[in-house]
């Protein structure tokens, strides 16, 4: 399906199809080691794309960090010092996961929203829950030599992606995802399902059959990477719909493995979801 074609079916406030010039860029997130650069998706890919992002470690250690749920799906393309050049198709996440920012290793990927499996991926994620697998390494034709310039990439994919776009869409699904992230997760599955006028069992049965896990549960996880910024202020207090402040901590762990405090805290950058915010 042509560019146009999908432009004529998403309206007039899609049409805006300039590429940025300019990267997110922010200041490295470690001094002297770990680089982050985002890019906001193109308007037509708002409501697939999440984000377009580059992790760098400069330095010759490996940074270990613990990597959070965030709801989002990714494809990661990387390579470092030690380890050549893969793509890596990441699962949802419920847990949070002890990893290693290797010396010298570059990260270039982007970050899905769930609708993106209806209208935009051709893959299934369903038996990927908190897990991953490697894609072959010519995955939509990104190479090695794509990871030394981060617009250019941002610009390649973006292509690539809206060629891919299926204009045949189901309204229903498109309402409840928009109430699921403008709610930040705390609006009740049966006041979604009564608002785009699908069942909660049939929702369910969706959600558990595409993505690994229930509507409710998928919430959660939405609601606790919404506290994030919160907690970063120093905000140790639920600011969401949390029953309490137990409720709260219990719940923050749950996703984290540690505590508010302690997530406010972040020794050595080591949560570097939180850390980039």
């Amino acid at each position: 399906m042509g560019k146009d074609t999908v432009l004529a079916e998403w309206g007039e406030k899609f049409k805006c199809m300039n590429y940025p010039n300019e990267l997110s860029r922010k200041p490295p997130l470690i001094k002297g080691q770990i680089d982050f650069s985002i890019n906001k998706p193109i308007p037509i890919l708002e409501p697939f794309v999440d984000s377009i992002w580059m992790l760098k470690n400069d330095s010759k250690k490996d940074h270990e960090v613990v990597v959070l749920p965030d709801g989002r799906l990714d494809i990661i393309f990387s390579i470092s010092l030690t380890q050549p050049f893969r793509a890596m198709q990441m699962g949802l996440a419920t847990l949070p996961e002890k990893n290693v920012i290797p010396a010298g290793g570059i990260m270039f990927a982007v970050s899905f929203k769930l609708l993106a499996i209806e209208y935009l991926l051709d893959f299934e994620v369903g038996f990927l829950l908190n897990s991953e697998r490697q894609l072959p390494s010519n995955f939509w034709g990104i190479s090695e030599n794509d990871l030394s310039d981060f617009e250019g990439f941002s610009q390649k994919i973006s292509e690539l992606l809206v060629s891919r776009i299926d204009s045949n869409f189901d309204d229903r699904k498109q309402r409840l995802f928009q109430l699921i992230y403008d709610s930040n997760g705390t609006m009740p599955v049966k006041l979604m399902a009564d608002k785009v006028f699908w069942s909660s069992r049939q929702i369910n049965r969706y959600f558990k059959q595409k993505f690994g896990l229930s509507l409710k549960e998928y919430c959660k996880v939405i609601r606790f990477k919404s506290s994030l910024s919160h907690i970063k202020l120093g905000k140790l207090f639920p600011e969401l719909d949390f029953s309490d402040q137990s409720h709260f901590i219990r719940e923050i762990k749950k996703y984290s493995g540690t505590n508010p405090k302690e997530l406010f805290r972040n020794r050595n950058d080591r949560f570097i979801l939180l850390t980039a915010l």
